[in-house]
Parts: C-alpha cells; sequence; structure tokens
C-alpha cells in the first residue's frame, strides 16, 4: 500500500531527504520546487517503508489506503502528480527506483573554521530554519529574538487555528529552543546594538503590512486588512477585536489566507473549540451575525491563487456557492482541469445582491470582479464590483482586503518600496548584514520555501566569514542554558 501526501503538506521536502527509492517529487533540485501546491508520492515507486511519515514535521502523510472522508481524494492526486511520466525510462536498478541525481557538496567549511556569534531576528519559519542550519551545521552561537513575548512568528499567529497540523512544525521548530548554543530573547525590539554585539545578524522579520487596493474608501471604518482579522483569531496581542454585527462580509483576494478567513468566519464555532483559536474570538463568533462571506476574485477559477488543498477543504463543509454571473465562469469549470475542476458539482447560481443572505452560513466565490470602490458615509455599506453587465453594488457591512501583503521598512537596513523588500544578494544585504523569508523575497511561497531560502541566506553569511568580509568580534560568551527571558514592559 502506497502512501499519499495531503492538505497539511509544507513542503520543506524532510520526506523528500529519508525516501529510500526517491519517490517523492518534486525534489528541491527539480524544476517544480516551489511552485506545486504540495509534494507528491508516486504510487507505483512507493515501497510502503513509512519513512516519509516518520520524518513528516506537519503530519500530512498517510497510508492510501487509510484515507477517508475529505482526504480520500488526496490518493488520486498523489497519482495523478504522475500520469504520463514514464518511470521505466527514470529507472537505474529497477521500475521502482528512480535515477538517483549525483551527490554535491554545496557547502564546505574550513577544518579551522572558529564558532560565530549569530543574531537572528524572527522567530517564524525563516528565522528557525536558519537558527537550525546555523545550529546543525555549524558551531555558531546564536542569539533568537522576536519583539512578541511568545516565538512562533507566521506558525503561531498566521496559521488558521483549525489546522493544527500546520501549527504542528512549530514543536519541530521550539525544539532548538532550549539547545545549549542558542539564548533566546523574547519581548525584545532588534536594535542596531545587534550589530556591535555580533559577527552577524539575520533579519526575518516577515511581511506584515497588507497591500494597498488603490480604491476609493479603502480606509473607511469597517474595511479590515487580512492580517488584523487573522491576528485577532490567532491571538496576536497587537489585534483589536473585529466586529461580527454585520450579515455579509466581503473579502477581496483569492489567496489561502482569504479562503482561511471565510472558512473560520463562516464555521461552526464548536467545531473551533479545543483548536488554538483565540477565547475571546471564539466568543464573539458564537454570537457573530455574519451568515455570508463574499470571496472576491480579480480572475477566473482556473487562476484563483488558493492552492487546490485550501480549495478541497472549503468544498468538502457543502456551503460554497459560485456565483454564476458570467458565462466564463461555467465554460472555465466544466471545460477546465486542477484548480477549475476542483468547483464542478458545486452549487451554482446568479446571486441576488440586494436580497439579504439566506439562512444558515455560506461562503459565496465571485470570479471575475474586482472591487471598485468601498461604499458608505462613515463606515463601510458595501462595495461597488464589476461584471459583464457593468458595476454591480454588493452591500456589507465588512471588507477584507486579502490582496497580499508587504514588507515593512527594517531601521538601519535599505528598504525598495516598490517591492516591499530589502534589497539583497542571495540574502546579503551587505556583509554582517542578512535577510531571509518574505522580506528578503517577498511575500510568496509557503512555511517550506523558506527552508531553502534559509539556507541560501545562511550560505551567503559563511562564504564572507570564510573571505574574511566579517569583522568577527571576540569575546568570553558562556552558553549553556539561556537566561531568563526578558519581556518588554
Amino acid at each position: 500500500m502506497a502512501f499519499a501526501i495531503t492538505q497539511t503538506c509544507c513542503a520543506d521536502a524532510s520526506c523528500v531527504s529519508v525516501c529510500p527509492v526517491n519517490c517523492i517529487h518534486p525534489t528541491p533540485d527539480e524544476p517544480d520546487f516551489g511552485t506545486t501546491d504540495m509534494l507528491y508520492v508516486d504510487p507505483a515507486t512507493c515501497i510502503d517503508c513509512g519513512a516519509c511519515a516518520d520524518a513528516c514535521p506537519v503530519d500530512a502523510i498517510f497510508p492510501a489506503g487509510d484515507l477517508t472522508g475529505p482526504l480520500k481524494v488526496y490518493e488520486e492526486i498523489n497519482a495523478e502528480y504522475y500520469a504520463g511520466r514514464d518511470i521505466l525510462a527514470e529507472a537505474t536498478v529497477a521500475p521502482n527506483f528512480h535515477r538517483w541525481s549525483p551527490p554535491e557538496f554545496g557547502r564546505v567549511l574550513p577544518s579551522d573554521f572558529a564558532a560565530l556569534d549569530v543574531a537572528v531576528v524572527g522567530t517564524g519559519p525563516a528565522g528557525m530554519y536558519a537558527v537550525e542550519d546555523l545550529l546543525l551545521h555549524t558551531g555558531s552561537r546564536v542569539t533568537l529574538i522576536d519583539r512578541l513575548a511568545t516565538a512562533g512568528g507566521l506558525i503561531r499567529y498566521g496559521v488558521a487555528p483549525d489546522h493544527p497540523s500546520t501549527k504542528k512544525i512549530g514543536e519541530t521548530f521550539a525544539r532548538f529552543h532550549d539547545h545549549p548554543r542558542l539564548r533566546l530573547r523574547l519581548g525584545v525590539e532588534a536594535g542596531p546594538e545587534l550589530a556591535a554585539r555580533h559577527d552577524a545578524v539575520i533579519y526575518a522579520v516577515g511581511a506584515t503590512e497588507a497591500r494597498r487596493l488603490g480604491v476609493p474608501g479603502e480606509d473607511l471604518p469597517g474595511s479590515l486588512p487580512a492580517a488584523a482579522v487573522v491576528g485577532w483569531y490567532n491571538g496576536h496581542p497587537d489585534a483589536a477585536p473585529v466586529d461580527l454585527s454585520a450579515e455579509r462580509v466581503v473579502v477581496v483576494g483569492t489567496g489561502n489566507v482569504a479562503l482561511d478567513i471565510a472558512r473560520i468566519l463562516t464555521a461552526d464555532p464548536g467545531s473551533l473549540a479545543g483548536t488554538s483559536l483565540a477565547p475571546a474570538a471564539l466568543a464573539r463568533l458564537r454570537s457573530s451575525k455574519v451568515r455570508e462571506v463574499v470571496v472576491l476574485a480579480r480572475r477566473g477559477p482556473e487562476d484563483a491563487a488558493y492552492t487546490r488543498p485550501e480549495l478541497l477543504e472549503l468544498a468538502a463543509r457543502g456551503n460554497l456557492v459560485v456565483d454564476a454571473h458570467d458565462p466564463r465562469i461555467g465554460a472555465a469549470i466544466d471545460g477546465g482541469d486542477e484548480k477549475a475542476a476542483l468547483l464542478r458539482g458545486l452549487p451554482r447560481e446568479v446571486v441576488e445582491w440586494s436580497a439579504p443572505p439566506p439562512d444558515g452560513r455560506r461562503v459565496v466565490l465571485r470570479f471575475h470582479s474586482s472591487p471598485v470602490a468601498f461604499t458608505g458615509d462613515t463606515e463601510i455599506r458595501g462595495v461597488r464590483a464589476t461584471g459583464p453587465a457593468g458595476e454591480v453594488e454588493i452591500p456589507a457591512g465588512r471588507v477584507v482586503r486579502a490582496a497580499g501583503f508587504r514588507g515593512a521598512p527594517v531601521p538601519g537596513l535599505p528598504f525598495d518600496p516598490g517591492t516591499g523588500t530589502v534589497p539583497n544578494t542571495a540574502g546579503r544585504v551587505e556583509p554582517g548584514t542578512y535577510v531571509a523569508g518574505w522580506i528578503k523575497r517577498g511575500p510568496s511561497g509557503g512555511i517550506g520555501a523558506n527552508k531553502a531560502c534559509a539556507r541560501e541566506t545562511v550560505g551567503s553569511l559563511l562564504e564572507d566569514a570564510i573571505a574574511g568580509r566579517l569583522r568577527i568580534r571576540r569575546r568570553a560568551r558562556i552558553f549553556g542554558r539561556a537566561p531568563a527571558v526578558r519581556q518588554r514592559s
């Protein structure tokens, strides 16, 4: 019985490295890596050893025959990735074995390489992959810093609370918090003194600002950036409560975050009890008046930004409807594949926006429709959006702008306002100063994409150290048990 990878795949390739028959693809050295929604097990090659399931940091891999309910479709999704591939042509010994790539040793440290003192700012995936690389592959001493009193970054405050398996990767990262060469400093603002006290500093501070839409009314009360909603239901200390007194909410954007928000706002609150959902958010969801969330998509169903696993999860709940206001939508669903094909069988209707939302709770996908303006005098009352027959007014008491994120300037570092990133070359801002994650490359890729990103950055740091481009600060430092965590006052 072959194994199969399912919805919570983080694509960090931990499974690839332990597979004895190289049956999980795309691998980090293949062109598709980083562009597919997830990784896939080849059922014709898998020998059912279970090594991948043991190595998976997010519990996403199971025997295909054991999959039931909404996960059953992943047996077919894994096999579908390999349809049409000539496995025999790739075999070296037998049809069950793929050809292995030659070994590569891309990073070699001198035998006398001295231990470095490195500061890493940010405890999210990019920062923690950098920490892991430094601690496991060098003798470096690491000071890990976060301005928040709780570590985790995107894992803690960005992943939806009903995705506990995805959040589990935080446990993998947390094991480094007690490493004898790591000093964890939480509730501390990173300042310019870091460069004076360390041989190198890696900034992995993410992209926390919302990308602006540039439409009238965008700043009206009731118009919220996605980060504000996600932070609220995840208990971020900076997040304000979200008013759920409106019957209809419009979410602009079709990324995974947009679908997360739609799913949480329309979920049965009882199903969220026992998750990591903030208690105050759960209480507010129990009294929520939201009955309909409209996901507004500029492009068609074949080009939506969400991943197939995210759409499958939402569709499995049975309260997803497609607004058939444009004939192109039905044609794309009926004649398309991959994302568009997943919408077959879902209810389609031409929504009458002048009517109140129907009883119950539902999510409406409205494709080929962009916001023209947010309407209202002193607060949001609706969204004027495009359609094939002209503009339409969608009454709504709340709007969530989920059209992407961008980085914020980091004090003391250069900043490109056009891309929302810190200019860098392979993570190097200048010798001694480095970036990793979204502040380095922009808000693209999931959790696993940060692994290769962080490795590249650490590689640039080590190159500079070997070439003598770092100002090494030699001083006596005693690590061992980390000092007491210092909180911000």
